[in-house]
C-alpha cells in the first residue's frame, strides 16, 4: 500500500487523518467492493482534524485547479496571513485583507481576482457570524453535518464539493463522499452510478451504496485512481485489461476498447 500523497488538498498536509482498517466482511454493493479495492490499492483513512477554516481556504483556492497550482498558493496565503504578532486569527486577518494583496500571494492557483474576493467574503461572513475561526470550527464538527452543509454552500462560491470537503476533513463525518471531477467521471464510467447522473446524482448513489466510515478514504483513494489510471482522455483500459486493476469491475459506460475512444457516459445516453 502506497503513502498518500503530501500534495493532494483533499487530506494532505496537516489532514489530520490515520490509517484505520475495516471489516473484511464481503461487500454487499459493487460500489462498496471498488472502495475496497482502492483501498487496498492505495490507503485507508479516517480524515478528520483540519482547521475549518482554513479547510475551506484551501479548497477554495484547489477550485479549477491542480494542487500543484493550488498548494504554493496556500503556502504563500500562510505565511503572509497565517501568524500575526497580536494573535488576530487567521479569518479576522483575511477578512480585513486587501484584495488586490491577496490575489497576489494566491496567483498560482489561477482566478486569483475571483478566488481573493471569495476568500475575503467567506472570512468576512463567517467572522460576522460565529465570531472567530474556532467557533467556526466547532460548528463543524458538532453541528448536525446537513445543517453544516447547507449553511457552508450559503457562502458564495462554496459548492457542494467544497462544502464536503469541509464536513469530511476538518469534521471527521462519516458518510461524507465529495464528488470532484474525477469521481464524478469514474463513477459513471465504472456503473456505480448513471451515466447522466450529475455530481449530487453520484453523491447520493455513493453515500447509499458505500459504508460510512469508507466514504473518505474512497474519495481521496478514487481521486488518485484518476490520476493514474482512469484518465479523462485516455483511460488504462485501452491498454489492455491487465493495464486496470480494477478493469473486472467496471462497466466501461463511453469507452470502445476496439476503436480505443472515449466520450462522456452522458453521450452515450444522448446518443440511443
Amino acid at each position: 500500500m502506497v503513502d498518500e500523497p503530501a500534495e493532494n488538498i483533499s487530506g494532505g498536509v496537516g489532514d489530520g487523518g490515520g490509517e484505520v482498517t475495516f471489516d473484511p466482511r464481503e461487500a454487499e454493493t459493487r460500489a462498496e467492493a471498488v472502495v475496497d479495492e482502492l483501498g487496498e490499492l492505495y490507503w485507508r483513512k479516517a480524515y478528520g482534524g483540519q482547521d475549518a477554516f482554513e479547510c475551506l481556504v484551501r479548497t477554495i483556492l484547489s477550485q479549477n485547479t491542480s494542487d500543484v497550482a493550488s498548494q504554493p498558493a496556500h503556502d504563500s496565503l500562510m505565511a503572509r496571513y497565517g501568524s500575526t504578532d497580536d494573535g488576530t486569527d487567521l479569518a479576522r486577518t483575511l477578512a480585513d485583507a486587501e484584495q488586490s494583496e491577496l490575489a497576489e500571494s494566491i496567483r498560482s492557483a489561477g482566478l486569483y481576482n475571483q478566488k481573493s474576493e471569495m476568500i475575503i467574503d467567506a472570512a468576512a461572513e463567517i467572522v460576522g457570524e460565529f465570531g472567530s475561526k474556532q467557533a467556526f470550527d466547532a460548528y463543524v464538527r458538532e453541528e448536525d453535518p446537513q445543517t453544516v452543509r447547507e449553511r457552508l454552500m450559503a457562502i458564495r462560491g462554496v459548492g457542494p464539493k467544497t462544502a464536503d470537503c469541509v464536513l469530511l476533513f476538518s469534521g471527521g463525518r462519516g458518510g461524507i463522499f465529495p464528488v470532484d471531477t474525477h469521481v464524478h467521471r469514474i463513477s459513471r464510467r465504472m456503473g456505480l452510478a448513471p451515466p447522466s447522473a450529475d455530481h449530487e446524482g453520484v453523491r447520493e448513489h455513493l453515500e447509499r451504496d458505500v459504508p460510512a466510515e469508507k466514504c473518505g478514504f474512497g474519495h481521496t483513494a478514487m481521486l488518485q485512481f484518476g490520476r493514474e489510471y482512469c484518465k479523462a482522455r485516455k483511460p488504462a483500459c485501452l491498454d489492455g485489461p491487465e493495464a486496470c486493476p480494477l478493469y473486472d469491475y467496471c462497466d466501461r459506460v463511453g469507452v470502445d476498447e476496439v476503436e480505443e475512444s472515449v466520450v462522456d457516459p452522458a453521450e452515450v445516453v444522448a446518443d440511443d
